[in-house]
Order: C-alpha cells, then sequence, then structure tokens
C-alpha cells in the first residue's frame, strides 16, 4: 500500500505531466514517499498547494513554522522553555481532522530529526489501509455496512493538546457514511475510528460501539498495515480517506525529533 517515489528533487520545479503522474501514485497507494529531501518551508507549502487547497490545521495557530502559518510544527524538542510543537501527536488509530465536515484530502510530512537509539530510528509511523480492509469483509457484512451514517465527535479522543471551549464551538459533531467512495478512484473504503466515532444513526449505543470497536480492529489488522521508518529528509504523503494512522511514541529526550506537517484540503465525504 505504499510506494517510494525515486529520482526526483521537489526543491525543483515539477512539469504537469510528472505531478500527474505523483499524484496518480498518491491516489492509487494511499502513501508515497521520497527520501533525502532538502526543502523549505515555502517549498513544502508550494508542493502541498499542486494537490489542491491547503487545509489549516485547528492548532496551527498555536504550532506553525514562522512565517509559514500553513506548516503545522511536530515536534519533543523545547527552546528556551517553549515546545516548539505538537508533542504528543496521533498515537491512537486515526484520520486526520475526520471530525470535521469537509476532512482533508491528505497529509503531507517532512521529517528534519529523527530520533534514533544506537544508530536506529525511532518514532515510526503506521498506516492502515481502510480500502483493503473493506474489500476483505464478507458480502453481507458489506450490505449491512452500506448507506449507514457515523457520528463523529471532536470532543471523543484524548488529544496531544487540550483543545480549548472556542476550538469545540468551532467543531461540532458531523455524519459522515461508513463507507467512503474515494472521490478520484471510486474505490470504497470503511470510515470509522474508535475514538472519533461516538455512534452510528439508527443503532442503539451497544450496538454501536460493538460494531466501531469490530470495524476499528478489522481495519488495523497486519495483513493492512505498512510501518514507515523514518529518515531525515523523507516526505511522506498519505490519503486521509482510504488510510488511518497512529505515530510510535517509543522515544524521549534527549532523543530529539521535528516533523514540518501540511495538510491538503478535501471535500465532504460520500
Amino acid at each position: 500500500m505504499a510506494a517510494e517515489i525515486r529520482g526526483i528533487d521537489l526543491s525543483q520545479p515539477l512539469g504537469d505531466n510528472l505531478f500527474a503522474e505523483i499524484e496518480h501514485a498518491f491516489n492509487q497507494y494511499g502513501v508515497i514517499f521520497f527520501r533525502d529531501q532538502r526543502i523549505t518551508p515555502r517549498e513544502q507549502v508550494a508542493f502541498t498547494r499542486r494537490f489542491g487547497e491547503i487545509d489549516f490545521n485547528i492548532f496551527g495557530e498555536r504550532w506553525s513554522v514562522p512565517g509559514a502559518p500553513e506548516i503545522v510544527v511536530v515536534s519533543n524538542i523545547t527552546e528556551d522553555g517553549r515546545p516548539l510543537g505538537i508533542r504528543r501527536a496521533g498515537e491512537n488509530w486515526h484520520s486526520d481532522m475526520c471530525y470535521t465536515a469537509r476532512p482533508p484530502r491528505g497529509t503531507m510530512l517532512y521529517a528534519q530529526e529523527i530520533p534514533t537509539l544506537h544508530g536506529l530510528p525511532l518514532g515510526d509511523t503506521e498506516f492502515a489501509s481502510a480500502a483493503t480492509a473493506w474489500d476483505a469483509l464478507p458480502d453481507a457484512m458489506q450490505q449491512h455496512l452500506e448507506g449507514r451514517m457515523a457520528v463523529f465527535d471532536f470532543r471523543g479522543r484524548k488529544r496531544a493538546l487540550t483543545p480549548t471551549q472556542d476550538e469545540i464551538d468551532r467543531n461540532p459533531p458531523v455524519r459522515h457514511p461508513i463507507v467512503r467512495t474515494h472521490p478520484k478512484t471510486g474505490r470504497k473504503c470503511l470510515y470509522v475510528m474508535r475514538d472519533d466515532c461516538t455512534g452510528i444513526e439508527g443503532v442503539d449505543d451497544e450496538e454501536a460501539e460493538g460494531l466501531i470497536s469490530a470495524l476499528a480492529d478489522h481495519i488495523v489488522k497486519p495483513a493492512f498495515i505498512y510501518r514507515h521508518q523514518w529518515r531525515v529528509g523523507d516526505l511522506l504523503l498519505w490519503d486521509n480517506c482510504t488510510v488511518q494512522h497512529r505515530a510510535i511514541q517509543d522515544y524521549d529526550m534527549p532523543q530529539r525529533r521535528l516533523m514540518h506537517r501540511t495538510t491538503m484540503g478535501g471535500t465532504m465525504p460520500m
């Protein structure tokens, strides 16, 4: 479900034909990455914009790169008593900003510092293919899920940052189909997260909780997972429709981690 793209320097202009091939790979694989990149914040923002509008993260106002509000810093580093970025982000399986009416199309993460132990990288990220998970369901279960709507609540997940009341007020509960169709490929996938889904319309709470839990477990079966071992200079993109992810928190200071994240605007789930 993941593809490495080689031989491209993202600090240089990309022609339309080459970008079209990159975008096609992104749509088909769900996770693509480029090794050994050396790009500026402005270049990361420009590359992100090739995929559409940039979606500003709800916590970006607190942890953006100076001069580049489109970029959110993810880091465990503290300088002069102030954290540089979001410290412990995304430890549980999720799809970014699924609690919004128009969840982002995708996310881009650029590795600037990677923690290591005895020369080996720490802080991997795992990705699960919710499309492959859908394909693996029995026909009867697929028919049972088609057309059902789940309730997503911003308050449902324990977060690395405690949201303010204003952030809560700006993100009321929303409804999304449990079975999403990818807007570019037409591929179906499961769109259920254990912590963000708080109910299923037309289903009592106990049954809904059991179904959400069972589907969440199914999506993250080992056969559906790719684990990315980061290197400095990696630029990785993932699709937020067909892919869920989580960060592995197996490091702490003095092991430093510094990542720059941008998010591509999306459409209403169908």
